[in-house]
């Protein structure tokens, strides 16, 4: 059984990664389709509440500023090198559970961002910077699929990405709902919502390229084999609970397992035509209050616990 400092860390190295590549891939495709170029220059105002940050008191005016402001400000926590430094000390904690490939991709990765901000270069290529975070992630969460035993830590682990993605898929498709209408009145901002989930290829190739609001809605909330869906992250959500009640013999029915399957369930047997003719938001935002609620109870059962309840009966 993991200590539960070392539950903890592993969990939030979860969190913090796919949070990072999350505001990562947002950057690199709100510029590259142009998302938030107007007539008299960039209002970045709808990229602030799509990566859920609030807005700054000196908010940005150009790509360079944005990067500047979501990619390397440490002062903010949800800035790009905020999460990988996070993650990188909670790996550096907990060194003798993860494998010398993964401290390896991670630091590098820490390295790599840490040389681009001091060169200054990453402000001038957007692109670069966000898609070597992308890319740096995919490594990491590939290394630790292929070298990291599949026990509780990498359960942990899995939790903290499937928890992390589940409540900013919702969120996202939240912001692109209001009471069955669609608010993006273009083409454009429906292949960004795609692209910003990375599932234009996939969606094309379950619906065709025909871009429907109702089949977008569908398929990031609802389709079962899409990894980046609300319902595959919430299987996996459930999943990793399971397995985690059974190795540390807490038996099963927890409440963060009873959380997760109910969330699980109420995707399961979801219909997106109930769920657009009535309120998508009140929908999502139920989705959102159960992500916290597993977070917490996770903490509850895992991390928080009192020793009373760890000693044998």
């Amino acid at each position: 059984m993991l200590l539960s400092r070392v539950a903890d860390s592993l969990y939030w190295i979860g969190r913090y990664l796919e949070r990072a590549e999350r505001m990562a891939r947002l950057i690199d495709v709100r510029l590259d389709l142009g998302l938030d170029r107007r007539a008299n220059g960039w209002n970045f105002s709808r990229f602030f509440a799509i990566a859920q940050v609030d807005v700054p008191s000196n908010p940005p005016e150009s790509p360079p500023s944005l990067v500047d402001a979501l990619m390397f400000d440490t002062t903010k926590r949800d800035s790009v090198m905020a999460c990988i430094n996070f993650a990188r000390d909670n790996a550096r904690q907990v060194r003798e559970e993860i494998t010398s490939e993964m401290w390896t991709q991670l630091n590098a990765l820490f390295l790599r961002l840490k040389e681009v901000r001091a060169g200054r270069s990453g402000s001038a290529r957007p692109h670069y910077v966000s898609r070597l975070v992308v890319e740096g992630v995919h490594l990491f969460d590939g290394v630790t699929d292929e070298t990291m035993g599949h026990g509780e830590g990498w359960q942990f682990l899995q939790l903290g990405r499937y928890l992390e993605r589940a409540g900013a898929t919702a969120a996202l498709v939240d912001l692109h709902f209001s009471n069955g209408q669609l608010l993006p009145a273009s083409h454009t901002e429906w292949v960004g919502l795609l692209r910003s989930c990375s599932a234009l290829e996939a969606y094309c190739r379950c619906y065709t390229a025909d871009l429907r609001p109702e089949r977008i809605a569908e398929f990031l909330l609802l389709n079962s084999e899409f990894p980046r869906s609300v319902r595959f992250a919430a299987a996996r959500v459930e999943s990793a609970l399971r397995t985690i009640a059974v190795l540390t013999a807490r038996g099963a029915g927890g409440r963060s397992e009873r959380m997760a399957g109910r969330l699980h369930a109420s995707l399961d047997y979801g219909q997106v035509d109930e769920i657009l003719s009535e309120d998508p938001h009140v929908y999502l935002e139920t989705i959102a209050r159960h992500c916290s609620q597993i977070h917490a109870a996770v903490y509850q059962s895992y991390v928080m616990y009192p020793i009373e309840s760890a000693l044998p009966a």
